[in-house]
């Protein structure tokens, strides 16, 4: 099959569009998966917190970041992962249910956050533990903001000086031209030379949140180089093993770099 033909094949499939976003179980999502601080978790924030923290020691001095977090859900540590580098923490969020989930976490924030995942992003990196109330500190900063990623390009393109979009792109839609375009309206929201970090569920066949089913795309850590490549100076994909989550996936990817 040539590859027109393959992208017109792969462009057929449920749209982000199609899915009930504004029903998604936002509570039953943060327990399955948030509860507790899983492995996988654990090692994307390594990654990620350790790039971060290296990016901005060697830009020093520099002013505080106005950040993003695209696509937030029910995961608060992409935004954690910012936050000493943060005059401001967009969360940037299309489902009402996930809005609202938002809005109340920040007000009386879910224990895992301050007693598992902050203990795993801060350990060891001096510039995380100067921080000592992290759940107060980032509803200081964070701005529940409703948005869809397929018009952040043309609402935010160049706004952001730090970004994060964890398991996004390849979660809302079965079609590969949405992942695509959600991924570099993700880039594009980033003024040049911006650290990033993304992460991305590998070979997902989609997923349930209570009884209600939602479209992925499937993708390895090949296609997430070759949508960033074009657009990104990319310092890491690593490929993390996850085995416990769910059904219908083969790990974790996850990606760091800088806007070209």
């Amino acid at each position: 099959m040539g590859d027109s033909v393959l992208r017109a094949a792969l462009a057929t499939g449920p749209a982000n569009d199609d899915a009930p976003w504004d029903r998604f179980d936002s509570d039953e999502y943060f327990w399955h998966n948030y509860k507790h601080l899983r492995h996988d978790d654990a090692r994307i924030i390594d990654i990620v917190a350790d790039f971060f923290e290296h990016c901005f020691d060697r830009a020093q001095p520099r002013a505080l970041a106005n950040a993003i977090d695209v696509g937030s859900g029910t995961n608060l540590y992409p935004a954690l992962t910012m936050l000493p580098f943060a005059a401001r923490v967009t969360l940037f969020e299309r489902s009402h249910t996930n809005r609202q989930w938002l809005i109340d976490a920040l007000v009386k924030p879910q224990s895992s956050w301050r007693d598992e995942f902050w203990p795993a992003i801060s350990d060891g990196r001096p510039a995380y533990q100067r921080i000592k109330d992290p759940m107060d500190v980032l509803a200081g900063l964070a701005w529940v903001t409703k948005g869809n990623v397929f018009a952040l390009r043309s609402g935010q393109s160049g706004a952001y000086d730090l970004g994060t979009m964890f398991f996004v792109a390849e979660s809302i839609t079965t079609r590969d031209d949405e992942f695509e375009r959600a991924t570099l309206n993700f880039i594009d929201s980033l003024k040049p030379g911006s650290p990033f970090a993304a992460a991305f569920m590998c070979r997902s066949e989609g997923y349930y949140v209570g009884s209600t089913f939602f479209p992925a795309y499937s993708i390895d850590d090949t296609d997430v180089k070759s949508c960033l490549e074009s657009v990104a100076r990319i310092s890491q994909i690593e490929r993390v093993d996850s085995d416990d989550l769910r059904d219908g996936y083969s790990g974790m990817i996850v990606a760091t770099g800088w806007k070209r």
